[in-house]
């Protein structure tokens, strides 16, 4: 927060959701006071909710207050990221779920979904098989007008089959999810600062993604800033 104060410029606050509050009023509160104080987002980690037998196991954010918090988040124009680190398709009813209560609010989902390039030296052919169903997975959210998707983390998705400046990355997501998604729900993002450790850092990952739009101006200026500046806010400026 005193980032944010100090540096407005440079930094926008993110929300990390905390599914142990189960109180929605008190979530709720949470929530409200921490957007007045000039955060722009939220981030639901699947990861964070805890096992419940009594309850369907793959319908956790969009039950109790974790769906009342991206209800709310909806009203007052915060979007909301989601982060699946061990694949979408373990989240995709909890997230399409999401989707149809609350068609108001914007659902980011980050480092394309992590549908990582289907790897032929994986140890079984249903490992390879999964890697591209959840890449289909993710383009059938096309449909829902509020699904961004960020073009982040490019070495992640890569998948050890694909090397920097990630060429079957591009081929294989990246113009895929442009073709189905359009330039204004591409979001760029890096992955900083695990990105500064991998090759072509933090710099590499701004000149890939940039010569990946071929030159189209408006292209570009979508995916590396205008879309975050959309949801976001202008850097500097406050978000209306």
């Amino acid at each position: 927060l005193n980032a944010i104060k100090s540096h407005p410029n440079k930094f926008k606050g993110m929300l990390l959701f905390d599914p142990s509050f189960q109180d929605s009023d008190l979530a709720l509160r949470y929530l409200e006071d921490l957007v007045l104080k000039g955060f722009v987002g939220v981030r639901f980690n699947p990861y964070l909710w805890p096992e419940n037998d009594e309850n369907d196991k793959e319908l956790k954010m969009s039950t109790g207050s974790g769906l009342d918090v991206y209800k709310r988040c909806g009203e007052l124009n915060i979007p909301v990221g989601i982060m699946c680190f061990k694949g979408l398709n373990l989240h995709y009813r909890d997230i399409v779920n999401l989707l149809e209560k609350s068609k108001e609010t914007t659902m980011i989902l980050d480092h394309f979904g992590f549908t990582r390039l289907a790897n032929d030296d994986a140890a079984n052919d249903a490992a390879v098989n999964a890697d591209d169903d959840n890449f289909q997975l993710l383009l059938s959210l096309q449909k829902y007008e509020n699904v961004i998707i960020k073009i982040s983390a490019l070495f992640r998705i890569a998948n050890d089959v694909d090397k920097y400046p990630f060429d079957k990355v591009k081929k294989e997501r990246f113009d895929v999810l442009l073709n189905t998604f359009g330039k204004d729900r591409l979001m760029f993002g890096t992955d900083f600062p695990f990105v500064a450790l991998e090759e072509g850092g933090y710099q590499g990952a701004i000149n890939t993604v940039k010569s990946w739009t071929n030159e189209d101006i408006d292209v570009q200026n979508a995916i590396m800033y205008g879309t975050a500046e959309r949801l976001f806010g202008v850097w500097g400026g406050v978000k209306k």
